[in-house]
């Protein structure tokens, strides 16, 4: 199925328009329950309509069986006797009537249901997509403020709540309404308007209690929501920070902020059940006081022979059979508007407009060399806080840029801007002379790869994140990225090889490990641009080599940014650009920004001196090992020595002099003092 690009339901709530309202959400939702593109989901409406029409008049006609049956057991029924033989018009004839109605009722909903159970479930699969297209569309500023476990909650929450509104709206609401019109119309057929009164009076009592009872409720409804929000992003986003918890022994200190947070939950669902306990206790009242009116009028009118006991068996089993989906109604109206809570959290996400969007006219962006140019860029994640002031840069086609400088200096903000992820406030971003602004994001995006620092995986095979690259590379081409990124040899000496899972964000990976696998990625994905965002400044120096030499591969005949800590990684690029507090302070080649003794040959020295440092400890605990082993390969000589000539001395001793010193002092060490 295709994504439509203009959703109307998306457009709508982006509008507000019939903000928690049930009428307004069904409008909105109408046309993905009659599908203009579905003939066949139509028809299964039509269908599922005419087998609920159906069924409410079985329903209705159900309970007349019942009273025949009975009238046909008392004294006075010669009136049931007629043209056919006693055998059909007997008790026994009625009382199968009686079941097979039953049965027939049975059937026409179970049909009715298994029909909508498609027009249903369609519709939400393509509000889901939709949904999740426009997650995808929003910026992202968004997502790194959103936490991802309320985010999560809230979507599965608004998923189920759209498929309670559409089945409860149209498989239960609808069809009571059709039965309680059905039997006002039986009562006034068979008895008189007193009972269609009281009935009547009952039902209107029954619903005003539940609106306000259920409306009571929401409160409580909500603030459980929120709690159980609260709880859920707790617990994942601990359980994603496993690894930090056990640093610092914090188990028990997780626990207790998750307990606090469930412990809010669990004040909150007792509430929440004990107020439902409230309202069915008083629809129960209410509506068994009614069922009790009406049959005293009956009796009444058994008593001046205005009726008979069919006919109290009757409304005895209309009123039940009533109380049941009047029961439902007042699970329905609970359930939509309990429904809408939930829902109301996913509106707010789905009427946030995306930060970025194509421009109207936006055309692919054609790429023929992949030169880059940055002018005048200026950008701010806050108006009060400028992250770039005026950059002005140039990559030209097949050339390496570099870009150092110290933290906060605005580097990765750089590469931000050219995936689009945020629009410069001023100044403009070029490929190829082409403003990326007026482009499709999409075409964009696909001329650039990215190698970042924090590689995360998805939690699938290692073949799977490869392929992520390009998807519908062969085998034969994932696995050639991998030999290229160097990581194809670890991959086929794992016990599944490429079919190995990397696990949740692929920590089960080392960081050399996941670094190699989005080189792989990126080498087959093939783009002409290619970035490197500190790809290599959290792995160690020998691993930081290996994949410094993969990463000079990769960007071979390519228009490559370097960012990076490490300065140690782009000595060979054509250009360095010194970045501080987002203006370009220096620019050169790596002899030349040395020669000046500014901003770059400081951050050099002070690396240097750092590396020196790191190596020096490196020496003295490799000194440190090598210097122990040497003492224990000694001792264990000087032990042969002794024990040689102590066997040579005593030759009919079994014990050797190191046995002797070993029993000696543990012989000490259990002497008394």
């Amino acid at each position: 199925m295709q994504h439509q690009k203009s959703s109307s339901f998306v457009t709508a709530r982006a509008r507000g328009h019939d903000r928690g309202s049930l009428i307004g959400t069904v409008r909105l939702l109408w046309p993905y329950i009659w599908p203009a593109d579905r003939v066949d989901l139509k028809f299964r409406i039509l269908l599922a309509v005419a087998l609920m029409l159906a069924s409410k008049a079985v329903t209705v006609a159900t309970p007349y069986a019942l009273k025949w049956a009975t009238d046909a057991l008392t004294p006075n029924a010669s009136h049931l006797a007629g043209a056919l033989p006693s055998a059909l018009t007997g008790a026994i004839a009625l009382t199968v009537l009686y079941g097979l109605m039953r049965i027939l009722m049975a059937l026409t909903q179970q049909g009715r249901d298994a029909l909508f159970a498609a027009v249903a479930m369609n519709a939400v699969r393509r509000l889901a997509l939709e949904v999740f297209v426009h997650l995808h569309q929003l910026s992202l500023r968004f997502h790194l403020e959103r936490k991802t476990g309320g985010l999560t909650r809230i979507l599965e929450r608004g998923r189920n709540a759209i498929e309670t509104i559409i089945r409860t709206s149209m498989l239960v609401a609808v069809p009571t309404v059709v039965e309680f019109s059905l039997i006002v119309a039986a009562l006034l057929y068979t008895f008189d308007w007193r009972y269609v009164l009281a009935i009547s009076v009952t039902v209107f009592a029954y619903l005003v209690y539940t609106t306000i009872a259920t409306n009571w409720r929401i409160g409580i409804r909500r603030s459980m929501n929120e709690s159980d929000t609260d709880a859920n992003t707790k617990a994942i986003d601990s359980l994603l920070n496993f690894e930090t918890v056990k640093y610092f022994g914090a188990e028990q200190r997780e626990a207790t902020r998750y307990d606090k947070s469930m412990a809010r939950y669990e004040r909150l669902s007792v509430k929440t059940y004990v107020s439902l306990a409230v309202l069915n206790a008083g629809q129960a009242v209410i509506f068994t006081i009614g069922m009790i009116v009406v049959l005293v009028m009956c009796v009444d009118g058994i008593r001046h022979n205005r009726n008979n006991i069919g006919d109290f068996v009757l409304l005895n089993a209309m009123m039940l059979q009533l109380y049941q989906p009047l029961n439902f109604m007042g699970m329905v109206y609970r359930d939509i508007k309990q429904a809408i809570v939930d829902i109301e959290m996913m509106f707010d996400i789905l009427s946030q407009n995306p930060e970025i969007q194509d421009r109207p006219g936006a055309r692919p962006l054609v790429v023929a060399q992949g030169a880059v140019r940055f002018e005048n860029v200026e950008f701010s994640y806050d108006p009060a806080r400028k992250i770039l002031r005026g950059v002005s840069f140039e990559a030209p086609a097949g050339h390496t840029i570099a870009i150092v400088g110290p933290s906060g200096a605005g580097k990765s903000t750089i590469s931000r801007l050219l995936f689009r992820f945020y629009e410069p406030s001023a100044g403009r971003i070029t490929i190829d002379g082409q403003d990326i602004c007026e482009v499709t994001q999409s075409s964009l995006r696909a001329a650039i790869g990215m190698v970042p620092q924090d590689t995360v995986l998805f939690n699938d095979t290692i073949l799977y994140n490869i392929r992520y690259g390009r998807d519908g590379a062969s085998d034969a081409d994932v696995k050639a990225a991998a030999e290229n990124a160097q990581i194809d040899s670890f991959i086929r000496s794992l016990p599944q090889g490429y079919g190995a899972h990397v696990g949740e964000r692929g920590l089960k990976l080392s960081g050399g490990e996941k670094q190699r696998v989005a080189i792989a990625r990126t080498m087959l994905k093939g783009p002409p641009i290619l970035v490197l965002d500190e790809a290599t400044s959290a792995l160690d120096s020998f691993t930081e080599r290996e994949i410094q030499a993969a990463l000079e591969r990769v960007s071979q005949g390519r228009t490559t940014l370097i960012i990076a800590h490490r300065l140690s990684t782009v000595v060979h690029a054509d250009e360095i650009l010194v970045l501080d507090k987002g203006v370009i302070v220096e620019r050169g080649k790596h002899e030349e920004l040395l020669a000046r003794g500014g901003l770059y040959a400081g951050l050099w020295s002070r690396q240097r001196e750092v590396d020196a440092a790191q190596e020096a400890l490196r020496r003295a605990d490799t000194a440190e090992e090598e210097a122990v082993v040497e003492a224990a390969l000694e001792a264990k000589q000087d032990f042969a020595k002794v024990d040689a000539g102590f066997s040579d001395e005593n030759p009919d001793s079994t014990r050797t002099a190191s046995e002797l010193g070993l029993a000696s002092r543990e012989e000490s060490d259990d002497a008394e003092p």
